[in-house]
């Protein structure tokens, strides 16, 4: 066959349904225009989050007590709304369709917010500054405004989000070694355009918030978002499709239903006795384009692919009674990647601090960078961004590298082990931020700054790199590491809401965040006495919360350890082995 006229062996179509050709789709080519989209968004997305503190605090004159919560619960929404758009697109529209309307609802809520900044009238008037203490904080329309802006670009976010790296894997054909390879660099370098955006978000349009006006300033994050929209539709012919498999919930309730009607039956002692599709018959089978081999755990589910006569309807297998193999096994898959899931949200508990009181902390210091320029407090977060960007090609060019070579592992290591070295960097960052802040309330009691929370402490920003730079280093390790398990783990027709599972960990993570805060303020505090979490950061005892999270984060660590030992990752069956199952069943089928 002509090489220019080679399609895929995936499924895929170009956007006239035809069967992809390898020549003309995919590939880097379709992959730069996704990484364009994804850096153009989260220029926006970071542009408004990463900043988000000091606007509440200085223009909307919200308690410094209660913005955490605001912006964790927030970004944590966002990532839960990851969920909801995996769904629609797996069961509807496809991740195209999905990425691209989710786009246009992020782009609304973005442009809510400038207007809402850019009105005088949408917002509290300035303070006093005879009387600080008058300053009335943002209510009703105020907040009505804020709040749609916000859930808006939250659900937003969650479409785009959970759609987006899983639409730019697509784009590599798995049954091509060669495409199946680039796809684990394509996760890294995906991830690099996250972060770039990111760095250019906390440098130059936090800037313009700080400077100029928030109003100009979200209206340039509002004109990210339409030209991310604007490039993503522009590729649309370059692009590999998947159409969507319905509803992913079908499959998963027939095998639980068939287990549940043949729970009574002895499993046979050869698990090639177990029905599978007939070999030669290449079709979606429940969720899952290629069989799945056998696992010995959950062997309670195997009896729904047990064969009896009631199972046949006039020669038609009815799927209530009788699944296949790769049915009950990618039932199986999601039972295993449950546990996983929920023992990899502390790392978010620990980053979600870079977005709260880390800030605040930037605020507090000394942000001089020659003899004319300030730095803005949320600018401190390029520490994060320029350390991610650093590992990641220290990643590929020299970690992977040398491991390889002791581990035989064409990646270095697995999934599972770059996830666990993740969440031990969150332990060890938090330990840094403990002792940082231990080190900044030593320097404000010297300097007798205790009762003066807007005074400049004689202390440079610059004590917050190293806990920065450790957090940047294990989102290298924990988030690529999610999106890569959790996209190839998960069964083919479910890989949109395997995307959305992995970002929902960071939702959990941020309200565990919320939860923790509100609780700590509650318990810490008395009448005579402020807690922890003052709104006064100088009278707070911020280091007790940071060792906290050290025992939250040091106890999920080893919950994960355990369950990642348990993990057995999935495998598809060999020909060979459908053939012995047909050869065993000849009789009965």
């Amino acid at each position: 066959m002509d090489g220019s006229l080679q399609t895929t062996k995936d499924g895929s179509v170009d956007f006239k349904n035809r069967p992809a050709l390898k020549k003309k789709t995919g590939g880097w080519k379709a992959a730069v225009l996704v990484f364009g989209t994804e850096l153009c968004e989260r220029l926006g997305a970071y542009g408004i989050g990463l900043n988000l503190v000091t606007y509440l605090i200085n223009e909307l004159h919200i308690s410094g007590s209660t913005v955490p919560n605001i912006v964790t619960n927030f970004l944590g929404t966002s990532y839960l709304c990851c969920l909801i758009g995996g769904f629609v697109a797996d069961a509807f529209l496809g991740r195209f369709l999905t990425i691209a309307i989710f786009s246009i609802i992020q782009f609304l809520g973005m442009s809510v917010l400038t207007i809402s900044a850019s009105l005088p009238s949408l917002r509290p008037p300035e303070c006093s500054t005879v009387d600080p203490g008058s300053c009335r904080p943002a209510k009703g329309v105020e907040l009505a405004m804020l709040y749609l802006a916000l859930y808006s670009m939250a659900l937003g976010t969650g479409g785009i989000k959970s759609c987006v790296s899983a639409f730019g894997a697509d784009q590599f054909d798995e049954y091509d070694p060669d495409e199946k390879r680039h796809m684990s660099y394509y996760f890294n370098w995906f991830f690099v355009c996250i972060t770039t955006g990111a760095l250019v978000a906390v440098t130059l349009l936090v800037y313009v918030q700080d400077n100029i006006g928030r109003g100009i300033g979200y209206g340039l994050c509002a004109g990210s978002m339409l030209i991310a929209i604007s490039v993503f539709v522009a590729g649309i012919q370059s692009y590999r499709f998947k159409a969507p498999a319905g509803s992913p919930l079908t499959p998963i309730l027939q095998v639980l239903v068939a287990a549940y009607y043949k729970r009574k039956l002895e499993l046979p002692s050869d698990p090639n006795l177990l029905y599978e599709e007939p070999y030669g018959k290449r079709t979606v089978t429940g969720l899952s384009t290629k069989r799945l081999a056998h696992t010995k755990q959950f062997r309670f589910l195997d009896k729904a692919a047990i064969v009896e006569a009631d199972d046949y309807n006039e020669s038609t297998i009815c799927p209530w009674r009788l699944s296949t193999v790769t049915r009950v096994e990618e039932v199986k898959m999601l039972i295993r990647v449950l546990p996983i899931w929920a023992s990899t949200f502390a790392f978010w508990t620990s980053y979600a601090q870079t977005a709260t009181f880390t800030i605040e902390q930037a605020t507090t210091l000394d942000r001089r960078l020659g003899k004319h320029f300030v730095m803005p407090p949320a600018t401190a977060g390029v520490f994060i961004q320029a350390s991610v960007i650093i590992t990641v090609a220290l990643y590929d060019r020299v970690f992977v590298p040398i491991v390889r070579r002791f581990t035989g592992n064409i990646q270095g290591i697995t999934t599972l082990q770059r996830m666990g070295f993740g969440l031990l960097f969150s332990v060890l960052a938090m330990i840094t931020a403990a002792l940082v802040e231990r080190h900044r309330i030593a320097v404000v009691v010297a300097h007798n700054l205790l009762d003066k929370p807007k005074a400049i402490v004689p202390m440079s920003v610059f004590w917050l790199l190293p806990q920065y730079a450790i957090l940047g280093i294990g989102e290298v390790f924990a988030y690529i590491g999610q999106l890569e398990f959790f996209y190839k783990e998960s069964p083919d027709g479910m890989r949109s809401i395997g995307t959305g599972l992995s970002l929902s960990t960071v939702s959990l993570g941020y309200f565990l965040s919320s939860f923790l805060v509100t609780t700590v303020d509650n318990v810490t505090k008395t009448k005579s006495q402020p807690g922890w979490l003052s709104n006064n950061l100088n009278r707070s005892k911020l280091y007790n919360f940071y060792w906290l999270l050290v025992v939250v984060s040091t106890l999920n660590w080893i919950i994960y350890l355990t369950f990642a030992h348990w993990y057995r990752y999935k495998a598809a069956r060999s020909n060979s082995e459908v053939e012995a199952y047909q050869l065993a069943n000849i009789e009965t089928l």
